[in-house]
């Protein structure tokens, strides 16, 4: 059975996930130099790339400020949890480096607070090998989970990772939200043969469907093909799944699902 508990370590600076080797006997610290300093293949953060850093200890902050400005990062940061939920932030790509304790609340807590929010990724910083917190928080979705102090070489590999994903996720939003500007434009007769057309039915069984002759299903394909956007029925389809339409068989043929 795996121990997952705090304990002090001799190892800092490096992941929690480095430091922890899983075996029958439990998690094992490495033998000194096994793991060397991260090697990022990314470049340096441009200017509208941002971390947020979140840690009450006013040295670290000035530490890992200076260092990562060093690098070519902006930086602001914040003393506690609460200040940075209060804080208005732009819409650049950005990462949060986060305290593990807090004076107001715990990085857990704040992560899950964050959880139904569009927040950049987080990359968590610690004092102790808490590996259950650790656990928690890459299961959550965390980037990494450090220990204090910091070695600068993961760090910014760590940051420069949870920035590309940020850069991703924020394409992947942009197209969605694209898709669904297409999709509001359709009438609700156009979403239900959208529908019908993606789910694989001929437009003679379409119109069948919705007790109307096959030409104007066709009309009313047209319209859906130009509204979409789409150069051909492959990428309606592709569309259609980005959207999570609703199934025509399930008698909800209109709406694109909630869930």
């Amino acid at each position: 059975m795996i121990a997952l508990e705090s304990q002090p370590i001799e190892a800092q600076g490096r992941s929690i996930l480095q430091i922890a080797e899983v075996s029958s006997s439990g998690f094992q610290i490495p033998h000194p130099g096994k793991f060397g300093p991260s090697k990022g293949s990314f470049s340096l953060a441009t200017e509208k790339e941002l971390v947020y850093l979140v840690d009450d200890e006013r040295c670290v902050r000035e530490a890992l400020t200076e260092m990562l400005e060093s690098s070519g990062m902006r930086v602001i940061s914040f003393a506690s949890a609460t200040e940075y939920l209060t804080y208005v932030r732009g819409d650049e790509p950005s990462c949060v480096v986060l305290d593990m304790r807090l004076p107001d609340m715990s990085g857990l807590e704040l992560q899950t607070r964050l959880s139904d929010l569009r927040m950049p990724p987080i990359i968590f910083i610690s004092g102790l090998a808490d590996i259950r917190s650790a656990v928690r928080a890459m299961r959550a979705g965390a980037v990494e989970f450090l220990l204090k102090p910091v070695n600068p070489d993961i760090l910014r590999s760590a940051i420069r990772t949870a920035i590309a994903r940020d850069r991703l996720i924020r394409k992947r939003q942009t197209e969605l939200d694209e898709l669904q500007r297409r999709y509001s434009r359709l009438t609700p007769r156009e979403r239900e043969v959208l529908s019908l057309v993606v789910g694989g039915l001929l437009n003679k069984q379409s119109a069948s469907v919705l007790g109307i002759s096959e030409i104007t299903l066709q009309i009313h394909r047209s319209q859906v093909m130009r509204k979409m956007e789409a150069e051909s029925l492959a990428a309606l389809v592709r569309m259609s799944l980005k959207l999570r339409i609703q199934d025509w068989r399930n008698g909800r043929i209109n709406q694109p699902n909630d869930s």
